[in-house]
């Protein structure tokens, strides 16, 4: 157990926001989790992960406990099918590419998602026409009331688009500690119809792809149009793709008849936010150090010295001019404290 005092949460989130917290713990034992949570009340506690789905905008007076617990364990289920367990501080991506060298599928669509395996269940990760529910086995997450590890299977965890029980009605109850996921080891059922996956296979001559391959076309797709946090500090997609009702739609198809959209439903359709953003004229837009990625407006990101007031102030500008424009509301998808 590692304790600091007065410390900068710009290392600890991928926005790179300065602020600070008077206390952190870095955690690395379920032990340690446990002596604190012993010592202390949950209320007072600032609980973190990998700092990738996160938006800070004061500085943390509660004791941060960055959870940083480590390990890998690999359970032979049946011939075409593994359990793989992962502790919540392993990094994703690397996560991802242990996976696929092991030839285990099923993750290959959610490379280079920033942020570490613990946080993924939270909000259902996904990209690329995968989400974490599709091959969540379990997690074990502490209660942090009792102690007491519970298992949570994938029923229990309520998952919807970028929900988690864990976001909502459990949200400060437990700490995900472990998350165990079923992957195929051969007859791999590949996702490339999403995005430019198809198109970035044909021209690389690759016709029959493997694991690997779409993971590698993802992999370069992200990286053409997404920051690296490392560079330049973001949190990934900042909104949530609105779903609206198809009345809807077709009222908008008159005045926009190029907007995209995905059927999600008889009566539902997915619009993406980025489209929204960018139709808007705000792709690119810039307040100070607080922006718009010009790659990609689904992107908010952080030139240099932004607070996270401002980059909130931002995204509540958008919000605003995407209500006035198309009658959308578009929410957050990440969390903001």
């Amino acid at each position: 157990m590692k304790i600091l005092h007065d410390v900068s949460l710009k290392p600890y989130n991928t926005f790179g926001i300065d602020v600070k917290a008077r206390k952190l713990i870095e955690i690395t034992s379920l032990e340690e989790l446990k002596e604190v949570l012993r010592k202390s009340y949950a209320s007072e506690l600032f609980f973190l992960g990998g700092g990738s789905n996160m938006l800070l905008t004061k500085d943390v007076e509660q004791t941060v406990l960055h959870i940083d617990l480590k390990g890998k364990q690999v359970n032979k289920e049946s011939e075409d099918h593994v359990i793989v367990t992962a502790m919540a501080g392993e990094n994703w991506h690397q996560f991802v590419l242990y996976c696929i060298e092991n030839n285990f599928g099923g993750v290959e669509n959610l490379s280079l998602i920033p942020g570490n395996v613990g946080t993924a269940p939270i909000q259902n990760i996904g990209a690329y026409g995968v989400e974490i529910k599709d091959v969540f086995e379990s997690c074990e997450a502490l209660d942090v009331q009792t102690l007491e590890l519970k298992r949570f299977n994938k029923e229990e965890c309520h998952f919807e688009y970028r929900e988690s029980i864990f976001k909502n009605e459990a949200k400060g109850r437990y700490i995900i500690t472990s998350v165990s996921f079923r992957l195929t080891t051969q007859n791999h059922q590949l996702n490339t119809s999403y995005g430019s996956i198809d198109t970035f296979l044909e021209e690389q001559g690759i016709t029959n792809p493997q694991i690997r391959d779409v993971s590698n076309a993802v992999i370069h797709i992200r990286q053409s149009k997404l920051p690296d946090p490392k560079v330049l500090g973001n949190s990934g997609s900042f909104f949530k793709n609105p779903v609206v009702g198809k009345s809807t739609l077709l009222r908008l198809q008159k005045e926009f008849p190029e907007m995209p959209f995905y059927v999600l439903n008889e009566e539902e359709v997915k619009i993406p936010a980025g489209w929204l953003i960018d139709r808007a004229g705000l792709k690119g837009h810039r307040e100070g150090d607080a922006g718009v990625h010009s790659r990609q407006a689904l992107v908010l990101v952080n030139h240099g010295n932004a607070t996270g007031q401002e980059i909130l102030a931002l995204s509540q500008k958008i919000q605003e001019r995407i209500d006035n424009l198309f009658g959308i509301k578009i929410s957050p998808e990440v969390n903001i404290f």
